[in-house]
């Protein structure tokens, strides 16, 4: 899988799951409705966003996604369009919601994250385990073998999901 597109810079650390979504948008339980309300808890995110309308994949500072543990953060940048967050550290919980709702989430060193900042676009290569930046750099990264492969399919669900015909064979096989 290739992703590739412009470049959300947000060169600050601890961007938190309240500036990512503001609570007050949290009145859906689906995946849907939060696009449009993506970073507006925070001015300078919002301004930093309407700059670049076209980006894909968002590049951040250290601890990105701190806070509470809702996964509509992850659901807010899928639906704005975004496929991959690229940053130093992630917060746990919400490193695992990138990874169950298919949104891939890249840690680098912070010298990497910084020339990704700069550069306009990026191409993410994840079955390879690289990004390649407009200006010819190269990097590399590892991702969780296990939840990788939730990727490839679009997240945690629909991994199960194609396996419930195997997991239906092997029960009657022991009934």
């Amino acid at each position: 899988m290739r992703i590739s597109g412009d470049v959300l810079a947000l060169p600050f650390d601890g961007i938190d799951t309240d500036q990512i979504i503001p609570a007050m948008h949290l009145t859906v339980i689906e995946p849907s409705g939060l696009g449009p309300h993506l970073f507006t808890g925070h001015a300078e995110l919002s301004n930093r966003l309407a700059e670049v309308p076209t980006a894909s994949i968002v590049v951040a500072g250290a601890d990105f996604g701190c806070g509470s543990s809702r996964e509509h953060a992850a659901w807010a940048l899928l639906e704005r369009g975004f496929r991959a967050v690229i940053a130093p550290s992630f917060a746990r919980i919400f490193l695992e919601n990138a990874y169950t709702n298919g949104l891939v989430p890249v840690v680098l060193a912070r010298s990497d994250v910084e020339a990704c900042l700069r550069a306009r676009s990026l191409e993410i290569d994840v079955d390879a385990e690289s990004i390649s930046t407009d200006g010819g750099e190269r990097f590399v990264f590892t991702l969780d073998p296990v939840r990788k492969t939730f990727l490839e399919g679009g997240g945690y669900l629909r991994y199960l999901h194609a396996k419930i015909p195997a997991i239906r064979t092997w029960a009657a096989a022991r009934t």
